[in-house]
């Protein structure tokens, strides 16, 4: 089977990326971070391009394509850590009226937490009795439901938690900031000077760049690959591998850059503080864990 991306493929990818960078850049993030709020033209501009819609059939007014380039368009946002229920909306564009086009927001209860609550026109699942939390994101505003409703189905149109579409495409975002902070610590490691030198030039530095760069491009292989069988099993696997990534790169990310990783004005702790975030919404590490052990 092969894996490569098609000059179509690659060429979506970078339209997206393009796109991106270009309507949430750093100042965008900072922006939204201090509102805490969600910007909805830029929603309607995701539906605009076709974000929600990618794998509504043609007909239907949709793009036409499949999970695997839903995969990459999911892992463009991850990269820009891209905020609101972005899952939820696509996966909610064939049935909630307005969510294809970006005129309506979409969130869902997953695993008794419904992020954007207060933000979203519809909400899928049932949220009675839900209650603010503080979130560890600021990117990401919570809401408890009592007795953990929602957890593990999420209600209506297929927007669960361990609705495997839903639980890929989240894994899909882990990639992308995995790649982020793995670029941005290499970034980092060439111009920071100790010592006389740059710090990329010692070892452990190198090490720490080097593990992150090998768990990225395995989570994107697995996340890849899954999104072609789109078989429930290696998306959970793909999902503990994605993960590990975006979890465990930020951490690098920040060792990488010393002290200065640490500070607010830096963006690497919104990468850890999302990756967290993300891994406790869909299929958690444990549930993953005994749906790959089921079937070995």
């Amino acid at each position: 089977m092969d894996f490569r991306l098609t000059d179509d493929q690659r060429a979506l990818r970078r339209g997206v990326r393009e796109l991106l960078e270009g309507r949430f850049g750093r100042e965008a993030l900072r922006a939204a971070v201090d509102s805490g709020r969600l910007d909805r033209g830029l929603w309607r501009e995701l539906g605009d391009a076709g974000f929600f819609a990618l794998r509504l059939p043609e007909a239907d007014g949709g793009v036409g394509l499949g999970l695997p380039e839903a995969v990459l368009v999911f892992e463009e946002a991850g990269r820009v850590l891209l905020p609101g229920p972005l899952v939820a909306t696509h996966l909610a564009a064939g049935s909630v009226p307005g969510a294809a086009e970006g005129a309506v927001v979409v969130t869902d209860a997953s695993e008794g937490l419904v992020p954007w609550l207060d933000e979203a026109d519809v909400v899928l699942g049932d949220v009675a009795g839900a209650v603010p939390v503080r979130s560890v994101d600021p990117l990401t505003p919570l809401h408890r439901v009592p007795d953990g409703g929602g957890a593990g189905g999420g209600g209506a149109d297929g927007a669960g938690a361990d609705d495997p579409v839903a639980v890929l495409l989240t894994a899909a975002e882990q990639v992308g900031s995995a790649d982020r902070t793995t670029a941005a610590a290499v970034a980092y490691a060439r111009e920071r000077e100790q010592f006389g030198q740059v710090i990329g030039g010692f070892q452990a530095v190198k090490h720490l760049c080097a593990g992150m760069l090998v768990r990225t491009e395995l989570a994107r292989a697995a996340v890849w690959a899954a999104s072609v069988t789109g078989d429930p099993v290696e998306i959970a696997g793909a999902k503990l591998l994605a993960d590990e990534a975006a979890t465990d790169n930020a951490r690098d990310c920040l060792q990488v850059h010393g002290g200065m990783g640490f500070t607010w004005e830096a963006d690497v702790h919104l990468h850890l503080k999302r990756a967290w975030v993300r891994a406790r919404l869909r299929l958690p590490a444990a549930r993953a864990e005994e749906a790959v052990a089921a079937a070995l």
